[in-house]
């Protein structure tokens, strides 16, 4: 796919795994004997590794070793998701493609769902394309706010819901395209003002908005791709749905 790049982000620790083993960052835990960000990377297999970029940080070594075809930038700081995307600055400047940005740690996400949002993306002729789904109970996952025509409104994290966006069924995957032209403003206006202090990349697309860009929404993600992997059993239920497969 032409005038297209794609962030990585694969720089978390991953905290809430307890283990006796070796210390690995969170994209690197195996499941079926693969690294997680193996079974991303497979279904990225339509960007050319050279422009793809993975954003590293904890144990960063361990990820260069086994992806050494992808380009890398560094979180020496864990700082939020917006901080990461940051990292990869140098993705971004004098260039006026489109980047999509992705979770390393979400291996479940197949191929046509990536190609599903560039293609709406690109269609409608958006600033930002945020992927969406569906859950009966969301949990920690950000809810999509929409406008009273259905349109894109802003993304709020769980922790900072109120009782009534907290209700909401729609999530926000971490997943997005957007032009670079509009991402790196974006990225550069984060603030902190939140429960985490952290820079959430979800900020952007509100930014955009305001700004006077065009924000619009893919709902193609299913349910049964939303695992991520933060801890052991989401690794374990991982693995059944990969075996099913």
């Amino acid at each position: 796919m032409e005038n297209l790049r794609a962030i990585v982000l694969a720089a978390g620790k991953g905290t809430r795994f307890v283990t006796e083993g070796e210390a690995l960052p969170k994209v690197m835990r195996r499941a079926l004997g693969r690294p997680v960000l193996a079974y991303v990377l497979d279904a990225l297999n339509f960007i050319p590794p050279q422009d793809i970029t993975l954003v590293v940080g904890y144990m960063r070594e361990k990820v260069l070793e086994a992806f050494p075809q992808y380009n890398h930038a560094v979180q020496e700081q864990q700082l939020g998701t917006g901080h990461a995307a940051l990292s990869a600055r140098s993705v971004l400047e004098d260039y006026d493609g489109d980047v999509l940005i992705a979770a390393g740690d979400m291996p479940l996400i197949p191929r046509e769902t990536y190609l599903a949002l560039l293609q709406k993306h690109r269609k409608d002729g958006n600033d930002c394309t945020v992927l969406t789904g569906y859950m009966d109970d969301p949990g920690s996952f950000g809810r999509v706010l929409r406008t009273a025509d259905g349109s894109f409104d802003r993304i709020v994290e769980a922790r900072d819901c109120t009782p009534e966006q907290y209700a909401i069924k729609e999530v926000n995957s971490a997943i997005y395209v957007f032009k670079a032209t509009s991402l790196l403003p974006a990225l550069l206006a984060l603030k902190n003002e939140n429960a985490q202090s952290e820079y959430y990349l979800t900020d952007a697309p509100d930014l955009i908005l305001r700004k006077g860009g065009k924000v619009g929404i893919s709902d193609a993600w299913r349910e049964e791709d939303m695992t991520g992997v933060n801890t052991p059993a989401d690794l374990r239920a991982c693995e059944e749905v990969l075996l099913e497969r």
